[in-house]
This record gives C-alpha cells, structure tokens and sequence, in this order.
C-alpha cells in the first residue's frame, strides 16, 4: 500500500498546477492532502471525486476549517475505510487539523499542525496540539492499534532537517519547545519513517520559501513526515520524498508499507 501526504497550500489553487493529473499518476491507495483552504461546497467536481490511475474515483474526505479559505485536511482512498472521523477536540477539529481513516490493519492520521508563528505567538495553541497528537497516538498503542501519522508537522526536527540551522534558531518551526516535543514524540518511540530508512542523510527537504529562489537552490526545510509505531515498522518498506513535484512550496512525501 502506497500512502503519499501532501500540503498543497489551497487545493483550488493545486488544481490549475496540475494536481489531478498528477493524482491519476502517482499510483497512491491513498493520498493526505493538508492546507486545503476550502470546504467541499467551494471545488468542482473533479476535486470530488478525482480519478486514479485505473480510472476509477477516489472516495473523498474531507475537515473543513470554521474559518473560509484557512487550513483544512483531507484524504483520497481508493477503498473505503472501515471510518473516517476528525480527532475529536472542538479546538483543533474546528480549524480542520486532523483527519483519521480506520483501515483493517491501521488508523491512517492525516494532519496538518499548527504554525508557531513570528515571536511564537501561536506556540502555546500548537505545543497543545501536539501534545494532543501525543496522547492520541499513545491511545492507539495502549488499544495494540498500528498507526501512520502522516502530514505537514511545521517543525524542522534536527539541524539536519533544514539548510540553514544557524540562521534559523529563532525561526518558528524550529524553535527549542517544537524541537523538545519531537523529541518527546520519538523517545516514546514513535518512528520519524524517512530518518530511519534515511540515517545521517542530508538535503533532504519538503519545503522551500517562495522568496529568493530557496526551492531552485535547495534551501529547505523538512517539515512533513510519515510516523509510525515501533511495532509497524516491519512492515514499511520505503519512505521517499518527491522535491521533483511542483505546485506548491511543499512537496509530496510517500511511504510504502507491506498489508
């Protein structure tokens, strides 16, 4: 099963660059896309129900944000899930943070996190959420339940993961209280996918600024991942980014896992 999570910084805006026929040919089960900025109302058809590379539909699903044209996630599938569902806390759900599909053999957790913003001003709302993302993800291995947890987690982990450490340590996304939380996150044992198969290797990113030609020079961040339990990691069995995709100032990341 190929999993591929994308941010795609407005999905009206992905879909003149070329989204549904890059969607037909990725080859994906299934495909989260983060920072939607619409609700189901605002897109045609074909953002509906998108065809995949057999032809048939992808089944949609969508967490729209209270707010017009801000945040929001959703997924594509080719089967249907047992369950689709939001997390369940009206603080994040309303701003359309978390989408979650039950599968047989997993939960499948497309999630877009919050930006600290300049000067931190949103840090306390976005350590909340990831404490909140903690403890759900602890929930499914408290129940034996395998999850992937997949999306754009706006925080540069290591000073491997983004160009430019030095310059950036007052930066949102990587400042000290994100970093700590990853920290948390993966010393409870939860598996940053692509670091594990990707040890050590750097220049790899999944998003560049707009400004200054960061993308053509590679100056990047990455900031979007596919996590994992421990117990799941048997069965993964690569975990790639795509910097060769355009249409927005991320870029495709993808996991492939044995079912």
């Amino acid at each position: 099963m190929r999993i591929i999570s994308w941010n795609v910084n407005g999905l009206r805006a992905v879909e003149k660059r070329g989204f549904l026929p890059w969607l037909a040919d990725c080859g994906a089960d299934a495909v989260c896309i983060q920072e939607t900025k619409a609700n189901p109302r605002q897109l045609s058809a074909e953002l509906l129900a998108p065809l995949s590379g057999e032809g048939r539909p992808y089944k949609a699903f969508w967490a729209s944000a209270q707010k017009a044209g801000y945040a929001g996630t959703a997924i594509y599938s080719r089967e249907a899930p047992l369950d689709v569902h939001p997390l369940g806390e009206a603080a994040f759900d309303n701003e359309g943070r978390v989408l979650i599909a039950e599968y047989d053999a997993f939960s499948l957790i497309c999630a877009y996190f919050p930006n600290s913003q300049d000067g931190g001003r949103r840090l306390p709302y976005k350590l909340a959420f990831c404490q909140a993302m903690l403890a759900f993800c602890e929930g499914l291995r408290a129940k034996g339940r395998h999850f992937i947890l997949c999306g754009d987690y706006n925080i540069a982990h290591t000073p491997i993961d983004l160009a430019r450490p030095k310059d950036n340590e007052g930066s949102p996304g990587f400042l000290p209280e994100e970093r700590a939380w990853m920290d948390t996150f993966t010393g409870a044992g939860f598996v940053d996918t692509f670091r594990a198969l990707h040890p050590g290797e750097g220049g790899h990113y999944t998003w560049w600024s707009y400004r200054t030609n960061a993308r053509e020079r590679n100056v990047g961040w990455r900031i979007d991942y596919h996590c994992a339990d421990p117990a799941f990691m048997p069965q993964v069995r690569s975990s790639v980014i795509h910097p060769e995709v355009q249409g927005s100032d991320h870029c495709p990341v993808e996991i492939e896992i044995a079912i």
